[in-house]
């Protein structure tokens, strides 16, 4: 069973196209590119959109809606008249930078978390929004927008379309972690390891201090940063945060997994009363949402890559009439990416029309 609806693309004139400046700091990374591929997806209007980074990106060559570009270094004067600044760097680089964008006007969008508990942050993630009902709210001075960890927003969307079907009881996750939430770092890592360890080699460790390549692991080493449990821990904050008391908190275990790319989770759910996977599957059904009954078209982290939505099958279990099983898999970077583009869609009724600042 499989949902049409998709996203709605935002619809603008030829007018109104060419109407902010953006910038993307932090563009050479995965989560960079990505933003600024939707961007070009959702024909967000935007005039300029400068690529930013540090100096190991300076002067890498990225394409940008059909057009070839080059990253840039991060100054100052980079974000004089710019509208929204999207920061897809690392904690430091937006810590060190994100004032700066700030005081040069421009609206801030945070995929990197380093802004979650700044004065007037706001954690947000406009697909559950929606699902909830809520209204637009304008702020004439709005704080920083921090996406939502793509993991809550996947278990939250999933767990109040279930819970739109049915009474839920209690809720058990494992959340499979990729390399990828780690940044290109994170992915040469699990890499070089796969290699070292066909080949007899040592492991590099810079960044799990602990062997990822052929393992599964609920925590990283003693010197990895940030560990495991931490990002544990933000993701049922993220999701308390967007879900609210609408949808169950889930009990939830962290896996780091030997996979570069796609979130996968196990959901075990326990309802109030028996209830018909059919009906499970019409309220799982909606944007973003595709269901599956068939086992060829079982959602995996591979044919997740890339995918705007998230994939889904339920199965009964065996033991506990009441319960069942939900498999999904998701595309982390693109679902971090949509999120950010969406919140930045949502702000832009704060700037001022007609004219680039």
């Amino acid at each position: 069973m499989s949902s049409n609806t998709k996203t709605p693309v935002v619809s603008h004139s030829e007018a109104d196209r060419a109407l902010y400046r953006v910038a993307i700091v932090g563009a050479g990374s995965l989560k960079g590119k990505e933003v600024a591929e939707v961007l070009g997806d959702r024909n967000f209007p935007a005039v300029d959109v400068k690529l930013l980074d540090d100096d190991e990106a300076i002067g890498q060559l990225e394409t940008l809606r059909d057009e070839v570009t080059f990253v840039q270094n991060v100054r100052a004067e980079q974000f004089d008249n710019i509208d929204f600044t999207f920061f897809a760097s690392d904690q430091q680089s937006t810590r060190k930078t994100w004032n700066t964008a700030r005081k040069a006007g421009s609206a801030i969008v945070d995929l990197s978390y380093a802004l979650e508990d700044e004065p007037g942050a706001v954690v947000r993630s406009p697909w559950v929004e929606r699902q909830l009902g809520q209204g637009l709210r304008p702020d004439l001075q709005p704080g920083p927008a921090v996406i939502a960890h793509p993991a809550a927003v996947v278990l939250a969307l999933l767990l109040l379309r279930v819970q739109k079907a049915a009474a839920i009881r209690r809720v058990v996750a494992t959340v499979l972690e990729p390399a990828s939430e780690h940044g290109q770092k994170g992915m040469d890592e699990l890499h070089e390891q796969t290699v070292n360890l066909l080949s007899f080699q040592q492991l590099p460790k810079n960044i799990f201090d602990t062997q990822v390549a052929f393992n599964l692991v609920s925590r990283y080493g003693p010197q990895a940063s940030p560990p495991l449990a931490s990002i544990e821990s933000r993701i049922l904050k993220h999701y308390r945060k967007i879900a609210g008391e609408q949808a169950p908190m889930p009990s939830l275990s962290l896996v780091q997994a030997p996979i570069f790319h796609g979130h996968a989770f196990s959901i075990h759910i326990e309802l109030e009363q028996v209830t018909d996977l059919a009906q499970i599957l019409e309220g799982l059904a909606g944007e973003h949402v595709t269901a599956t009954r068939q086992a060829e078209d079982a959602p995996s982290n591979v044919n997740a890559a890339g995918q705007g939505d998230v994939m889904v099958s339920v199965t009964s279990d065996v033991n506990d009439s009441n319960s069942f099983w939900m498999w999904a898999a998701s595309d982390n970077l693109r679902v971090a990416a949509a999120t950010a583009v969406e919140c930045a869609e949502t702000m832009a009724v704060t700037r001022p029309k007609g004219k680039i600042q």
